[in-house]
């Protein structure tokens, strides 16, 4: 559906992002994922055609046109509605394509009720809350029917609630539609909410373009690592490696995986997401499972609806529970609990030489 090789963004004299080549499959939705700074909105206000660039941006294998513009649609962080009713913003652009009247009228009506808004159809903009306006906005921008839809940080400033409602009508809304979707966002429960592929990109640069499940689980290199939540990186030593089972070293702790090092790297980098390390009291000790460590809770932080764990396992170890988990633990620091993880969920980073 669209194609950029080796595209350069520039923003006041400064390059701010650099892709030597994207794929927008027909249908699919991509969240561009980074942290703040990272040049995402750059990059999706280029492909978008709204900011010039430099290299090659092809839509359907020809190289862009003015008439690229109207197969295209974008909803900002902020809704930008105009003083007059939701109906009216959301045919807004419809009218400027000269749809007539009763039929630009349906179809702002449908995209509300997709939305979940019809009744704020005759409502004036100016009196609606984030929440309906944002919906709104995506409603006006649905409504155009477009081939390819940029949606940058649409539910950054939506409160929890609000954020988390608007992620599932959308979703719904998207279902069947056929169309191409860029999401702009730092939120990874966004991304993988909505994205069919990930592009992660740090300090302008894509670092890993995959599948979202993919991207959590096997992050490209250490910065990816990090910032999709795999707070376990950790240097080892690989003891030994067989087509089954590849035995670490960290510190003097011996590990075991199913993954296969990398190739020529016996110091690699071993990835362990928190969410996949269980803990238990030494009585409940599961037997069948490869890695198992007698640890200490050096640290209990509170991390949104769960309990960030800190562990001292002779090598530290972050571990994410549920706040009843806690609970049902009797968690404290100092204690003494089991640590444990399977084999096959850890994943092995070539460790970055100098």
């Amino acid at each position: 559906m669209l194609e950029a090789t080796d595209l350069v963004v520039r923003r006041g004299g400064r390059e701010v992002a650099r892709v030597e080549h994207l794929a927008l499959e027909a249908g699919e939705t991509l969240a561009l994922l980074g942290p703040n700074g990272a040049g995402k909105s750059s990059l999706a206000l280029a492909l978008a055609g709204l900011l010039p660039c430099e290299g090659s941006l092809r839509y359907r294998g020809a190289p862009i046109d003015p008439a690229y513009r109207r197969r295209v649609a974008m909803v900002f962080q902020r809704p930008l509605l105009l003083d007059r009713s939701a109906r009216d913003n959301v045919a807004l652009g419809l009218s400027l394509r000269g749809v007539p009247r009763a039929e630009r009228n349906r179809r702002a009506d449908e995209e509300l009720s997709r939305l979940g808004v019809t009744h704020l159809a005759t409502r004036a903009a100016i009196s609606l809350s984030g929440g309906e306006a944002q919906r709104v906005s995506l409603a006006r921008a649905l409504a155009l029917d477009p081939e390819l839809l940029f949606l940058d940080e649409p539910f950054a400033a939506l409160d929890a609630p609000s954020r988390e409602a608007l992620l599932s009508d959308l979703g719904r809304a998207l279902v069947g539609r056929g169309t191409t979707t860029v999401l702009v966002t730092h939120d990874r429960d966004e991304a993988l909410s909505l994205a069919d592929r990930i592009a992660v990109l740090v300090a302008g640069r894509l670092r890993q373009v995959a599948p979202a499940e993919e991207v959590f689980a096997r992050p490209a290199d250490a910065e990816v690592a990090a910032f999709v939540g795999v707070e376990n990186v950790l240097p080892a030593q690989v003891h030994r490696a067989t087509d089954e089972l590849t035995v670490l070293r960290v510190g003097e702790v011996t590990i075991e995986i199913t993954a296969p090092p990398p190739p020529g790297d016996d110091f690699p980098l071993l990835c362990i997401r928190p969410d996949d390390i269980v803990i238990a009291r030494d009585e409940a000790r599961a037997s069948s499972v490869r890695n198992s460590f007698d640890a200490t809770v050096t640290r209990l932080e509170p991390a949104g609806r769960r309990v960030r764990v800190t562990l001292d396992c002779g090598f530290p170890l972050i571990a994410h529970v549920t706040r009843q988990s806690a609970r049902d633990l009797g968690l404290a620091e100092g204690d003494h609990v089991v640590a444990s993880f399977k084999a096959t969920v850890p994943h092995l980073l070539p460790r970055r030489r100098r």
